[in-house]
């Protein structure tokens, strides 16, 4: 991890094409925690070096476990992907080239996914026989549809960039050269922002979307009228009022 600015960047980088082992696993939850805690970083960029954002994980180190080893693993393993989609930051994936598997999986932990026009994306787990274990199967389908979640992980297929921006697998396409560029653009957004506006905006988001209208509607009253209580509120209106929109300097407080 790098802190650019205001940014975290976690790169994987694990020639030749990145794939995750299990103490590479704990890592990431392990930097998720880090990021979470400290208040300079006000957004992040997950990336992968070389020509793979992350290719899967280590199949050599998982084919030799029993039932029992993965059963005492697999829940570690959710649990360090969910600390990188519960970051109360805006999280944007730069996906450089393959994201299969445990690489995706991850991709889809991110708010916002900018992907290379040499980007490959799938869950290629059933081909091991196998199916995908740290969220694929519950991200995807929210994201994406049930249906076509269902064409990706049934089949196994890998889409490129531009049917993964077709079916909203990823939210921009662009040259490779552009990708970093364009990925720090859209996390610097959020340098100066009303932290905790940010935090409960995507607390309300990503909980109210597991959840009935009736259920969501209320955590968003309870963060809408929490944010009352913040200095950035209070800064933000007056700023607004003597001002105009857009000029408000916040500190996050």
């Amino acid at each position: 991890m790098e802190v650019t600015e205001s940014v975290a960047v976690v790169t994987v980088n694990r020639p030749p094409v990145n794939a995750l082992t299990m103490d590479m696993q704990d890592r990431i939850g392990d930097l998720a925690k880090e990021i979470a805690r400290t208040e300079s970083i006000k957004s992040v960029v997950v990336t992968g070096e070389g020509r793979a954002f992350v290719a899967g994980n280590d199949i050599t180190e998982m084919a030799g476990m029993s039932l029992a080893d993965m059963h005492a693993r697999v829940h570690p393993m959710q649990a360090c992907f969910t600390a990188i989609a519960k970051l109360p930051k805006p999280v944007v994936a730069a996906i450089n080239g393959y994201a299969l598997g445990g690489g995706l999986e991850l991709a889809l932990c991110a708010d916002y996914r900018i992907a290379s026009q040499k980007a490959r994306l799938g869950l290629p787990e059933v081909t091991l026989g196998i199916m995908p274990g740290i969220g694929g199967t519950q991200r995807l389908p929210r994201l994406i549809g049930p249906s076509r979640a269902k064409d990706l992980i049934f089949t196994g297929r890998h889409v490129d960039a531009d049917e993964a921006l077709a079916i909203g697998l990823v939210d921009e396409v662009v040259e490779p050269e552009l990708l970093m560029d364009q990925a720090m653009a859209w996390a610097l957004q959020f340098k100066d922002a009303a932290s905790w506006a940010l935090r409960w905006a995507k607390e309300a988001i990503d909980t109210g979307l597991e959840t009935d209208l009736d259920t969501g509607l209320m955590i968003e009253a309870t963060g809408f009228a929490a944010l009352f209580s913040t200095e950035d509120r209070r800064t933000g209106m007056k700023s607004f009022l003597e001002e105009g929109p857009g000029k408000a300097v916040f500190r996050g407080r």
